[in-house]
């Protein structure tokens, strides 16, 4: 185990870095020459610097160079040794003193990538070495200004083993490669984009490329490449796939044409992150690479794409252009989650995109909003920057860019996106320079727009509406207000773009458009913009009363309460020409009865299902013109961490009780349904388009309702699961399996495990579908298979698949009334925390909603969160979690 040289004692706060205090380096690296020198038990690494002082700084100001966790062998200026008198190195930074405007520093460290179990920087995963540089893991290779308005032109040559290393890659263009004495041999790279120190990539190992070459749409042509270990060839054609048609979209909607001669993934297996965007270098965890039908879900694949899309179109919207500093973070990120969504939705089904998207957001990003780490798309202020790599900055960072694309459309949008790159290539800039690109483009004036950038938490909307017959009137009445957040008391006003539409309950048809003072109608959907805190719209000439279908496709991310009944709920779920919208009056409608159901329970009364509800249930299961994709969508209950963000306490057992209550009475109610459905849904064979994907969605659920209503239902899930052709069939029947005590789930489990258990990424999935469970003893489940072969805690993705997915996928089992699944995770931790700071703050971020729990609950989450804090030589990314849980 690595010591961290760089920890923080709890007892000692660490500094808070804050966006206004933001000031240009003194010096900053124009470029640097990198050898890096691989051998058995450390790397030796030699980087030659051209420094230049920015004009009119301090003359006595020293050159601070950032770096961790490496041993100093020497330090030249301009060829001359410097006296260890003339610097000093400390556990995070070396200052120099007495350098001038030009200078060539040259540096020499050794560094340990073998024991480097945080996986930031450059370190080892299996036979391979890789690295991790954003945001700050390129000072733990070799001291440098490792910040993103620093771009420097890079030239790195690499040396290893010729046998153990055969490939060795880094970023732009291979420009040289020879053998060496003893087996050795080198490779040099030259990238000719500059770029900031944490697109830096570095790969040296025995990898096998799947190659294949892609027709840019000036006539050049590229050479891709897929590095996997070997073995995994067969498991590439769906990346390489996605990666071609990202490519070929980014020129066709956006004009933006790749830069370099070559682009490169490696898939490695040992990863903090999704994937990694480095310059004509993407690393990538092996998760999101390696697909098959026999060993990935249609999630998987569909995961893979968009991913695959993100970080290629991060060559412009992040490489190309970059950010000033770190908490501009969200214009990249943001503004890429936008773009492969909405590539994403090109290739797939657009409604149903949406919606998965919508349900990713709340899920994490609303309860993240109403907690105690709640911060703008643009915070203020961090300890730890590895903590704000959040759903805020990233899917809520989306929705602005979004918000952009509905107030300016498609055109207006394209418009501002050239400019941008039009001003800004090749520049470090921010979130203001994007707004104003945006602006300038369109001549449009979005100063209360930036709020979106500047104001924590999640609007709250509600709206009233009246109808005139006989003046043919339609009022709409919006108010918006967003509640008190850390640090922020006080809610301005947001421009909110409302996609909306009015349906006529006679005709059940979109009814024209026309705003009191305007001319003529505006077709039968609109974007009205909401910029007070009270806004009234009235419609003319509105023939028939109407029910309102507001925010149409999630036109802003706010929590809308329309104050509609059962009754025009039901209708919208019938008759909204928004596919979005219709799935939405559904969860309302779900919810609403859900919350309900929770009230009874708690005082005593017996949880009714209205059989108003099971026929709107039916309508949609048996509603032949809807595709299976969106009925699929539409028949999932809100899941039960929707439940608990409409309460003001969150009632654990009760949300889980009415939940399961109501799937049973669904599937009673409705079973002879749902089994037609289910077999009508069948695919045979291997098939992998929408149409298949959208059919085994809405069968697999009709399969989830039937197994947990009775024997029969279990009995199809235990067939299905024997003659399943692709894993999508194999895993959902699993989870059916895995949530009964019956004998046949561990028949099927142990099949699973015998079977899977050599291949890492289908034995992932085995972990997540027993942490997240539902039995009784999931927990001692857990503990017992953190023992497991294939189990080991300083792989991030195991850790996320076994521990995350009990503390974050399993509520019922984690918030246990006894506190045990509080003490377990925290105990892990603990554990885990001088390993991989990074994965353990993650892992500890659901204690940070303790106050949303009954008392009991709160007491046991902060007596544990008490316990981590106290725990010593705490790294900054737990002590951040934990100290603004409690503050």
């Amino acid at each position: 185990m690595m010591e961290r040289l760089d920890q923080t004692p709890v007892h000692s706060a660490p500094q808070v870095i804050r966006r206004e205090d933001y000031t240009p380096p003194d010096f900053r690296v124009d470029r640097i020459d990198l050898h890096v020198d691989i051998r058995e038990g450390e790397t030796i690494v030699t980087s030659t610097l051209s420094v230049i002082g920015r004009p009119g700084r301090d003359k006595y100001a020293p050159l601070v160079l950032d770096g961790q966790n490496q041993e100093l062998i020497y330090l030249k200026i301009d060829g001359e040794d410097v006296p260890p008198c003339k610097y000093t190195v400390g556990e995070e930074r070396m200052t120099v003193e007495e350098v001038g405007d030009r200078a060539t520093v040259e540096i020499r460290t050794r560094i340990h990538p073998e024991t480097n179990t945080a996986l930031e920087g450059l370190y080892r995963s299996g036979s391979m070495y890789c690295t991790q540089c954003e945001p700050e893991g390129f000072r733990r290779i070799t001291y440098f200004v490792d910040r993103p308005d620093n771009m420097a032109l890079f030239t790195t040559t690499i040396e290893a083993d010729k046998g153990s290393c055969p490939v060795l890659l880094s970023n732009g263009n291979p420009v040289g490669a020879g053998d060496l004495p003893g087996g050795r041999h080198w490779a040099k790279w030259e990238d000719p984009f500059r770029k900031p120190a944490y697109l830096f990539a570095l790969v040296a190992g025995n990898l096998v490329p799947v190659t294949d070459k892609f027709v840019t749409a000036s006539g050049r042509t590229v050479d891709l490449r897929i590095y996997v270990e070997q073995g995994n060839e067969d498991k590439c054609a769906h990346a390489m796939d996605s990666l071609k048609r990202s490519m070929r979209w980014d020129e066709e909607v956006f004009g933006l044409e790749y830069d370099l001669d070559i682009f490169m993934i490696v898939a490695v297996g040992d990863f903090n992150m999704g994937a990694m965007e480095n310059k004509g270098l993407n690393i990538f965890n092996v998760k999101y690479v390696l697909a098959k039908p026999d060993t990935a879900t249609d999630t998987d694949y569909q995961l893979i794409e968009g991913i695959i899309a993100h970080e290629y179109f991060h060559n412009w919207t992040g490489n190309r252009v970059t950010c000033r500093d770190w908490f501009q973070l969200s214009l990249k990120e943001g503004l890429t989650v936008f773009r492969d969504q909405e590539f994403s939705a090109d290739m797939n089904a657009r409604s149903v995109k949406r919606i998965q998207d919508v349900r990713a957001l709340r899920a994490a990003q609303f309860p993240e909003d109403a907690g105690p780490m709640a911060h703008p798309v643009r915070p203020d202020s961090y300890i730890e920057i590895n903590n704000f790599y959040t759903a805020t900055v990233y899917e809520k960072g989306a929705e602005v860019v979004r918000m952009y694309h509905t107030l300016l459309g498609a055109e207006g949008f394209r418009k501002g996106m050239d400019l941008y790159f039009q001003r800004h290539d090749g520049d470090a800039v921010t979130c203001e320079d994007f707004c104003l690109a945006m602006e300038d483009a369109n001549g449009a004036d979005l100063s209360q727009f930036r709020r979106w950038y500047e104001q924590a938490g999640t609007p709250q909307v509600k709206a009233s509406g009246h109808y005139d017959a006989d003046a043919r009137t339609y009022t709409l009445t919006i108010e918006q207000s967003t509640a008190p957040t850390p640090g922020q008391p006080d809610k301005q006003p947001l421009l909110l773009p409302m996609a909306m539409g009015l349906v006529g309950k006679r005709s059940k048809a979109d009814l024209p458009l026309q705003l009191d003072g305007e001319n003529a109608t505006h077709g039968t959907e609109r974007v009205l913009r909401v910029t007070a805190a009270r806004q009234v719209f009235t419609f003319v000439d509105v023939d028939e009363e109407p029910v309102p279908s507001l925010f149409r496709g999630f036109s802003a991310p706010v929590k809308l309460d329309a104050g509609q009944g059962e009754e025009d709920l039901a209708f919208l779920m019938a008759h909204d020409s928004d596919e979005f919208n219709r799935w939405e009056a559904g969860q309302a409608l779900a919810r609403k009865l859900l919350l309900g159901m929770v009230a009874d329970r708690a005082d005593g009364r017996a949880m009714a299902v209205p059989d108003s509800f099971v026929a709107a249930f039916r309508r949609v299961l048996t509603d032949g013109e809807a595709a299976p994709a969106f009925r699929a969508q539409a028949l999932a209950l809100p899941s039960e961490g929707d439940i608990g963000e409409a309460m003001r306490t969150i009632d654990v057992d009760g949300i889980h009780a009415a939940r399961e209550h109501l799937r049973r009475h669904l599937a009673g109610k409705l079973k002879a349904e749902l089994r037609a459905t289910y077999d009508s849904m069948a695919v045979p064979g291997v098939q992998l388009d929408g149409a298949a994907i959208g059919k085994r969605a809405l069968r697999n659920l009709c399969l989830g309702y039937l197994a947990g209503l009775d024997a029969d239902g279990l009995a199809l899930a235990e067939a299905q699961f024997d003659s399943a052709e692709v894993m999508t069939d194999s895993v959902a029947a699993l989870v059916c399996l895995s949530d009964s005590t019956d004998a046949a789930g561990d028949r099927a489990l142990a099949t699973f495990h015998q079977r899977w258990r050599h291949d890492p990424l289908v034995m992932d999935k085995w972990f997540s579908i027993q942490a997240m469970a539902k039995r009784p003893d999931t927990l001692a489940r857990v503990k017992a298979l953190m023992g497991d072969p294939s189990f080991s805690v300083k792989n991030p993705n195991k850790v996320r698949s076994l521990l995350g997915a009990f503390a974050a996928g399993n509520p019922v089992r984690f918030h246990a009334a006894d506190g045990s699944g509080y003490r377990f995770i925290a105990d892990q931790v603990i554990a885990l925390d001088p390993m991989n700071p990074q994965v353990a703050a993650r892992l500890f971020s659901p204690f940070a909603r303790w106050r949303r729990f009954d008392e009991a609950r709160q007491a046991l989450l902060k007596a544990e969160i008490e316990r981590v804090l106290a725990t010593p030589k705490l790294s900054k990314d737990v002590y951040e979690v934990a100290s603004k849980s409690v503050a």
